[in-house]
């Protein structure tokens, strides 16, 4: 099951996220967890360069876009390759719009279509 989907910008805010199946009691901790991974393991990391990360059962597949960040979780069959192909399609998609990687002020003005 792919459990949430989160885009940040590079101060770790929360710009998109999209929560499956997650309780709403849980939701603030996998915010405030894939912040502190942006904080730790994202500088110097080069454009849709993938990362991979385990958590309480859970895949974590993520990267840096442009000046935002992407997140995928996912459980059972959602492992690493499942993730990063969902990613995939993210970035693609965010081409796609976009026309180049993001700014944050390029991803806010296409903010209607990106969702």
């Amino acid at each position: 099951m792919l459990l949430a989907v989160l885009i940040a910008n590079s101060e770790g805010n929360i710009l998109v996220e999209r929560f499956n199946g997650v309780p709403a009691e849980e939701r603030l901790h996998w915010r405030s967890f894939l912040v502190k991974l942006v904080a730790d393991n994202l500088k110097g990391v080069k454009n849709e360069e993938l990362l991979v990360a385990c958590h309480k059962s859970v895949y974590i597949m993520y990267t840096v876009f442009g000046d935002v960040s992407i997140f995928v979780v996912g459980k059972d069959e959602y492992n690493e390759l499942a993730l990063a192909e969902a990613l995939f399609i993210i970035t693609s998609a965010l081409k796609d719009v976009c026309g180049k990687p993001p700014t944050e002020r390029l991803f806010l003005d296409k903010y209607g279509k990106i969702c």
